[in-house]
């Protein structure tokens, strides 16, 4: 199992690294806003940045939508560092490019997948990575686990080398369940993260164990 952190803010990227179970990382343009950063230069500088802190692969996403765009970005995407993985939408425009960068052997990330469909096609196509969306498909009374669980099924019976990203989580439980769910990788807010190390024994079995040991040295 994978660890990526979804976020665009360095101090919690660099936080997560230094756990030192980071895998990756995964931003979009909103997280991107969310920090102030605006402007193209700006955006593939923050996209470097990024890459200077983790080892493994960073998903930096398109903006347009039509084949010969999502072309012209990802190759740009993709030529400002090894690690840089193109993030891809799943639509028609969106499978024709994975399928153009899997030939040129840049790597992808198909995005906002909700249903196996989607994902098949994702991985015909080439795709290194897909990311079903578990909690906006919680949102709307969907079972966001439950499609990571199929997908992981579907690529497993037809042999797919595509990896299944668990996106959108949006709690400590999301992550447990997605790993039995059979993911591959995870990619969480760093609070999310965080919460794995977290429970009320462990709590209070160290500060009894710190209490015992100040009484023995009394």
């Amino acid at each position: 199992m994978k660890f990526f952190i979804d976020t665009a803010n360095i101090e919690q990227i660099k936080e997560a690294q230094a756990l030192g179970v980071l895998d990756g990382v995964t931003t979009n343009p909103s997280l991107m806003a969310k920090e102030g950063i605006k402007g193209q230069d700006n955006i593939l500088n923050h996209y470097k940045n990024i890459c200077e802190i983790v080892d493994g692969d960073v998903s930096a996403e398109v903006m347009s939508l039509d084949f010969e765009g999502m072309v012209k970005e990802g190759e740009v995407l993709a030529a400002l560092h090894p690690q840089i993985t193109v993030k891809v939408p799943i639509t028609i425009e969106g499978i024709k490019a994975i399928k153009y960068f899997s030939s040129k052997n840049i790597k992808t990330n198909c995005t906002l997948v909700f249903s196996p469909g989607q994902a098949l096609l994702a991985a015909k196509a080439g795709a290194t990575y897909v990311s079903p969306f578990v909690g906006r498909l919680d949102d709307v009374s969907s079972d966001g686990v439950e499609l990571v669980y199929k997908i992981a099924e579907l690529y497993k019976t037809y042999g797919y080398k595509t990896q299944v990203l668990a996106a959108s989580i949006r709690h400590t439980q999301h992550i447990i369940q997605c790993t039995d769910a059979g993911a591959d990788v995870i990619t969480a807010p760093l609070s999310a993260i965080i919460g794995l190390v977290k429970h009320p024994l462990t709590t209070n079995g160290l500060a009894q164990f710190i209490k015992d040991y100040e009484n023995s040295q009394k």
